[in-house]
């Protein structure tokens, strides 16, 4: 998975597009109150005194840089003092996404804000920040095993061979016996930990609060879903009419994310579960409600209707509503 997505030509190495162009939607494709309802998050937590005014606001797996601007036009609307004092700033390693942020900001907003680049966590350095990440965690590398072994891919073909030690150790740790072990997790907590003195991170992903013991390993490929051993000579029943090496390094390959896995490894780095919800509880209690009231008193009612429409996407217990989650740390 590493070097199907980050390796020499990997999926994530050229600029992919998401949304109807692309292999698959993200909620910040759908509407821009996703971002907004995260932008009053951010102030609230502002308000409360947990964080300062002046605190980094650091958009982590940011692709066309969306996600942030939207969180900017949101707080011009609602609380646009803060923008003087606000530092925004994207991780982003590959240069062809900082030039297409920059471009887009600037496109955006012109020179009233400045977008900051670091290419890792390890990089920052700041009193205290408000992290926000969409769809980041299912896009880790994974080991997938079952029972005592792990697949891998081997002289053109995949298989299952026994465990090395590290992921055994990381199979009985967090209880894992068939499915995805999730690599980095816990580095990535222990970058965040120590790259300010005190934060909220507030990250969205699809996937369920403990392991379900089975695969969800999948191939996404213009909003074709493939579950990945359909796609191989393992599958019986199910098979594909495609191989896995038709869409590798071509099209996205992701999994559910194991929320308690990675609550797990923020706690371990320190830093204390502030909230775990599905997406239509998090958007509710951020605020999303009132963000579409001042809406309906400022816009036509077409316009209004265009938006809901989009909103409900988000929403829906059936579409984004429960599949995905949020879960929030802070330090």
């Amino acid at each position: 998975m590493q070097e199907w997505l980050y390796g020499e030509d990997g999926y994530y190495e050229k600029h992919k597009e998401i949304g109807k162009k692309g292999d698959f939607y993200t909620a910040v494709s759908t509407s821009m109150f996703f971002g907004g309802c995260i932008a009053k998050r951010l102030i609230s937590v502002i308000e409360s005194g947990f964080l300062s005014p002046t605190c980094s606001v650091v958009e982590i797996g940011a692709h066309k840089g969306y996600l942030l601007a939207d969180m900017i036009q949101f707080i011009y609307t609602l609380k646009p003092n803060l923008l003087d004092s606000l530092r925004f700033i994207i991780v982003e390693p590959f240069e062809e996404n900082r030039s297409t942020q920059q471009r887009y900001f600037k496109d955006s907003f012109g020179d009233k804000i400045r977008l900051n680049h670091i290419n890792d966590l390890k990089e920052l350095s700041c009193d205290d920040a408000f992290f926000v990440a969409n769809e980041i965690f299912d896009a880790f590398p994974c080991e997938v095993v079952k029972d005592k072994q792990m697949l891998v891919f081997e002289d053109g073909d995949l298989k299952f061979i026994p465990m090395d030690s590290k992921t055994e150790i990381l199979s009985k740790k967090y209880d894992i016996k068939k499915g995805e072990i999730s690599i980095g997790y816990e580095e990535f907590a222990d970058s965040m930990f120590k790259s300010t003195n005190r934060y909220e991170f507030v990250t969205f992903d699809y996937g369920d609060r403990y392991a379900r013991d089975d695969f969800s390993l999948r191939v996404y490929d213009k909003h074709k879903v493939y579950p990945f051993f359909s796609l191989s000579d393992f599958a019986k029943d199910i098979k594909a009419d495609k191989n896995f090496k038709d869409f590798y390094k071509k099209s996205d390959i992701t999994y559910d994310v194991n929320f308690d896995y990675l609550i797990k490894a923020y706690e371990k780095r320190g830093a204390k579960l502030e909230s775990y919800s599905s997406q239509l509880s998090a958007l509710v209690d951020f605020g999303l409600t009132e963000l579409l009231e001042v809406l309906q008193k400022n816009s036509t009612h077409e316009a209004f209707e265009q938006e809901i429409n989009k909103v409900k996407i988000l929403i829906d217990p059936s579409m984004m509503g429960e599949r995905f989650k949020m879960v929030s740390f802070r330090k």
